[in-house]
């Protein structure tokens, strides 16, 4: 099982940006699909992004379509979420998570097994 370590969270005005950054232990990281998934006080977690071992697919929630980036370098055993244009709704704890059966068009928001601590963002108006 791969542990992961999130970081970047903040605090940040509406219409601003953060990176959060993971960093995967273990030799076997390329093997994993990535995900990031947030949870705002009194919801439900939600998937917000994923990426291919590879780096080559990537999906997003509707709600973050063209504010979010998720991105991977595997070099250094690290997946990013780069956030722009932060709204107050995008204010959760953000998690990272990973999964071994590879992400597809069909299949890309559930079977994460590992998952981080996470770190807060919180986005003011």
């Amino acid at each position: 099982q791969v542990q992961l370590v999130e970081s970047g969270g903040g605090l940040v005005q509406a219409g601003g940006s953060l990176r959060l950054s993971c960093a995967a232990s273990g030799r076997t990281f390329i093997s994993y699909a990535m995900g990031w998934f947030r949870q705002a006080p009194g919801k439900e977690r939600e998937f917000v992004a994923a990426i291919s071992w590879s780096g080559s697919n990537t999906y997003y929630a509707d709600s973050v379509k063209g504010r979010f980036t998720i991105s991977r370098d595997n070099a250094k055993n690290t997946v990013y979420l780069q956030m722009n244009s932060l709204k107050p709704e995008d204010t959760a704890v953000y998690y990272c998570a990973a999964r071994l059966p590879p992400i597809s068009r069909s299949d890309y928001v559930s079977g994460f097994g590992s998952w981080g601590q996470g770190t807060q963002v919180t986005v003011s108006s």
